[in-house]
């Protein structure tokens, strides 16, 4: 992904005040920046029944629905108007298609309704700017958890370069899937998401189960893990071999220090002493808790932020918007497309 021109100077005047739509999940979220202050960023989150995941035409359709409502509130919050706004910031990818299409729409609509430029953000790049912004975390290696997304990032030669990265599915996911399948006295609830319930019980879990443990050089696997947990846990729950509590809490031990060890992998070849944890994922306070362990153990530091800015949000989008419209990087219409993918 070359975003080199967020790290380009300009002459840009200052106070620029940029509005950031996301969608690319089960987050809608639009916030405002203003040179580094959020000024707004309000969120809504669409939730399934236990035991269901968000299909990509429901979620559009919840987006929709709300979208409109949140844009209001974003500008009421931050006491501004239309004519404030110095650009119009959107999530160009990757992600789930509709919602991104959804999104995009709304954003190509508001800024030719305003008059404004359009700036087509890279989902990653907002999670990793926005937590450089919050913790002012100065040249981290950067681990990029989240329901769709396992990357470890680091910034070399003008360019944000993955090390490492899941080969099949992300932590998220494996997290949000085990959580429809294990069955204790009711299955586990997508509110606010299954990952926090998951990190909840595993509080309460005291006794470990050995699970997988597959790291491929700087890379990692979670299907295996998934697949195991998935056939062993009716098993183990019915005969009392340990309780849904202990599964969680090894589930997460186990795929956690894989996580901590590609990091560190990728500190040692970098030479960094920084580590900024992004992504929904980020906000489990177990790994945070780990991940501070190697951090101490090396002299490094680690950076973090709370859910607010962990979890997909309209202020990153509306952050990295900012250092694209501060480097004169702009999105021409024709080019305001999405992509599922990476850009």
């Amino acid at each position: 992904m070359d975003v080199s021109y967020l790290r380009q100077q300009s002459g840009v005047a200052a106070m620029t005040v940029i509005i950031g739509f996301e969608g690319s999940a089960n987050k809608i979220g639009i916030g405002i920046i203003r040179d580094g202050e959020v000024l707004s960023n309000p969120r809504r989150t669409y939730i399934t029944p236990p035991g269901q995941g968000f299909m990509p035409s429901d979620t559009a359709r919840h987006h929709r629905a709300v979208i409109l409502t949140v844009l209001k509130e974003a500008l009421e919050e931050a006491g501004l108007k239309p004519a404030d706004i110095d650009g119009v910031a959107y999530t160009k990818g990757p992600g789930m298609g509709a919602p991104l299409v959804t999104v995009a729409l709304v954003a190509r609509t508001v800024a030719q309704l305003w008059g404004k430029p359009l700036l087509g953000v890279n989902h990653c790049v907002g999670h990793i700017e926005m937590g450089r912004l919050i913790t002012k975390a100065n040249n981290p290696t950067v681990l990029y958890v989240s329901g769709g997304n396992t990357q470890v990032i680091a910034y070399s030669e003008r360019r944000y370069r993955i090390f490492g990265e899941t080969i099949d599915i992300a932590v998220g996911n494996c997290l949000d899937r085990f959580a429809r399948v294990i069955k204790v006295k009711s299955k586990i609830s997508n509110d606010p998401s299954p990952g926090y319930n998951i990190e909840q019980m595993a509080k309460k879990g005291t006794q470990y189960v050995e699970l997988p443990y597959t790291v491929k050089g700087m890379d990692v696997s979670f299907s295996g893990i998934l697949s195991y947990i998935e056939e062993a846990a009716h098993k183990m729950l019915s005969s009392d071999q340990c309780t849904a509590e202990d599964l969680c809490f090894s589930l997460q031990e186990t795929v956690f220090s894989m996580l901590v060890e590609i990091t560190e992998r990728a500190m040692a070849h970098c030479g960094s002493q920084e580590v900024l944890i992004v992504g929904g994922v980020g906000c489990n306070l177990r790994l945070q808790e780990m991940m501070g362990v190697m951090c101490k153990e090396r002299g490094a530091k680690l950076f973090a932020t709370d859910e607010r800015f962990c979890i997909d949000n309209g202020a990153m989008i509306a952050q990295a918007g900012w250092e694209m419209f501060r480097s004169g990087q702009v999105t021409k219409l024709e080019d305001s497309w999405i992509t599922q993918s990476e850009l």
